[in-house]
């Protein structure tokens, strides 16, 4: 196994919120999520909820290697929740969540699974590259943004709106007229994307958060193909150099339109061949 991980915050004064980390044979990555300076009703906070859930999904599919990925992340989920039920809210509306994508190479078949607007990339040796993206979110976030697109981030004006969005945005989490994430429900892996592809067609696997895809599904500067073309050489750390000197071209946001001017940004490239 050789696996390369990078990982930014959005900024110094921020704690980074994405969690990956590899076993052999497996690979999670997670974006934790919650609504900025907003009551949670959870005293541990979203980087703490990331970490926990990523740490016990990864224990969980390296030790049932033959029980489904769906399975393994419920478990997790129900773990995290057991763990601070008796402290915290866990039916609080802007409780923390996360994005999920696991990852695990068995000696014939890899396995995959995405939740939430994390994606997965992958190569196969004929030089073809496929996303794994959820675009649930996206899909609702499209119809709820209104006039947040039109203010310059960073404004009070903007902040309001963002606000106001991520409030309407809460209200569809894990319905089926909304989008699914982990959160305190272990139903939600249910609805996750999975797969299963042969392992002799696979090239490499790459784990991104959305702060690190942003280069090429919001900002439109690059195809997938050559965002993987720059993981590969230089490395994971050159994308994501690349996608905040996009964001700092368009600091408020005028040309890409965006909730946040940076987001935690994490690369996790796995080569398999």
């Amino acid at each position: 196994m050789r696996a390369a991980l990078a990982t930014l915050a959005a900024g110094a004064d921020h704690e980074n919120e994405d969690f990956a980390a590899a076993a052999p044979g497996v690979a999670v990555l997670l974006d934790g999520a919650g609504v900025a300076g907003a009551e949670t009703g959870c005293s541990h906070g979203v980087a703490w909820f990331s970490a926990t859930l990523g740490g016990l999904l990864l224990s969980s599919v390296t030790s049932r290697p033959t029980r489904p990925l769906t399975d393994c992340l419920a478990d997790a989920i129900d773990r995290v929740r057991r763990l601070h039920e008796d402290t915290c809210d866990m039916v609080h509306r802007a409780s923390p969540t996360s994005t999920v994508v696991v990852v695990r190479v068995g000696a014939e078949a890899v396995e995959y699974l995405v939740l939430g607007d994390s994606s997965l990339l992958l190569a196969g040796k004929d030089g073809a590259v496929t996303a794994v993206s959820d675009r649930r979110l996206d899909e609702v976030g499209r119809q709820l943004r209104g006039p947040l697109d039109s203010l310059p981030t960073g404004t009070p004006e903007h902040a309001r709106a963002l606000a106001e969005y991520r409030d309407a945005l809460t209200g569809r989490r894990n319905r089926p007229d909304g989008f699914w994430i982990a959160g305190p429900d272990p139903s939600a892996a249910e609805h996750a994307l999975a797969g299963t592809l042969p392992r002799s067609a696979l090239a490499s696997v790459t784990l991104l958060s959305d702060g690190a895809t942003r280069l090429v599904d919001r900002f439109e500067l690059a195809s997938w193909r050559e965002a993987l073309d720059v993981i590969n050489s230089p490395g994971p750390e050159e994308l994501i150099r690349s996608v905040r000197a996009a964001e700092a071209d368009d600091p408020d946001g005028r040309r890409w339109p965006r909730g946040k001017a940076h987001d935690d940004a994490t690369v996790l490239h796995w080569v398999l061949a």
